[in-house]
């Protein structure tokens, strides 16, 4: 069987997909996998032992498109090499009117995708041959893609035990070092960064809370972004008293690896938080326009921060926001939520040793 996965981008939507690949290799273990990726997010994927081929496509020529006909149109002149590889199934994942172009052209015999109901582009459901049954209400996107891959294949998924599977080299591990070696290995992550301004919470407080993290905890804080946000790291350095504050642009495989010996993580609804999570750090989201419920950590252990006093958070997903209340948290709620995210990490910590484990 030749099937090609859809899910080109954001770097957290990729992540969220990474359970629903693992368990279509687990069940089609000969089969020949795919994955169809935007080039700017596919650092992740790369290297991945699961997928046979992976697809690099760059769909900003479609920015703009409005209609089936044009998306179609301009997908099908930028990607015919895809139309060559007769693949049997393919998965749309990402419900969008680029993501089902790139399937029907993919000349797959069954195109599967979301239910009108689920989708942010409901268009894009008449390039599919086949739509899946409605998602419930308030179902995790994990768990979306699960059921997706679940009733399009006729497969048996679980949550339980989740895989992320991803690869990463010495190279990655070796980077990470380097950036531990600034601070030590008692460390915090926090990152200020977000793909919408409305995500983001100050950092003035993302400074504050450093500051009382090694005040309180003796955690060094490393504040990580991309290269292109690096602004936001140096203001959350710039405004930190105690000096065991840094900054650090890794690469995503070496930020992977880095979230793996953090003491814990704090940052918004963002590609590296859902990286974090599938390291299995421990988590303090900060969330505002958008749903801990819907995109946050499975891991009931993590902490979300978010404010249920305004009405205006229902159903957001504002970019863009003049009253913008919903991120006001001062930073003593959010320490507080790391306290108590640290504390469920030692009471795991003590029942692994009691029961003759060591983590």
């Amino acid at each position: 069987m030749r099937i090609l996965i859809v899910k080109l981008s954001s770097i957290g939507d990729i992540v969220h997909t990474l359970p629903a690949l693992a368990a279509i290799r687990a069940h089609f273990p000969n089969a020949e996998i795919s994955w169809a990726v935007e080039r700017r997010s596919a650092e992740i994927l790369r290297g991945n032992r699961l997928i046979d081929e992976l697809i690099e496509v760059d769909t900003r020529e479609l920015r703009g498109v409005r209609n089936v006909r044009s998306t179609f149109a301009a997908a099908n002149r930028q990607w015919t090499a895809i139309r060559r590889r007769d693949f049997d199934v393919a998965l749309d994942f990402q419900g969008l009117l680029k993501s089902a172009a790139i399937a029907k052209i993919s000349r797959a015999n069954r195109r599967i995708g979301f239910a009108k109901e689920d989708l942010r582009e409901p268009a894009s459901r008449h390039l599919m041959t086949e739509t899946i049954r409605p998602i419930a209400p308030k179902t995790h996107i994990i768990r979306k893609n699960l059921a997706l891959a679940a009733q399009a294949l006729q497969i048996s998924v679980s949550t339980a035990n989740l895989q992320f599977p991803i690869f990463t080299g010495e190279e990655h591990r070796l980077e990470a070092e380097k950036i531990i070696g600034a601070g030590g290995e008692n460390f915090a992550i926090l990152n200020p960064a977000g793909g919408w301004a409305t995500k983001l919470w100050r950092t003035e407080d993302f400074a504050a809370l450093a500051d009382k993290l090694w005040r309180e905890n003796n955690l060094t804080s490393i504040v990580t972004t991309a290269p292109n946000e690096k602004e936001l790291a140096e203001k959350v350095v710039q405004n930190t008293r105690s000096g065991r504050v840094f900054a650090a642009q890794p690469s995503l495989k070496g930020f992977y690896e880095l979230a793996k010996r953090a003491q814990v993580y704090v940052g918004g609804d963002t590609g590296p938080t859902h990286l974090a999570a599938a390291a299995e750090t421990p988590i303090v989201g900060i969330f505002g326009p958008t749903e801990w419920w819907r995109n946050g950590s499975l891991d009931p252990a993590d902490v979300c921060v978010e404010r249920f006093d305004i009405a205006c958070r229902t159903d957001c997903h504002r970019r863009r926001c003049a009253n913008w209340i919903c991120l006001n948290i001062a930073p003593e709620i959010v320490f507080q939520a790391v306290q108590k995210r640290l504390a469920k990490s030692r009471k795991s910590e003590l029942n692994l040793v009691s029961n003759g484990f060591k983590k």
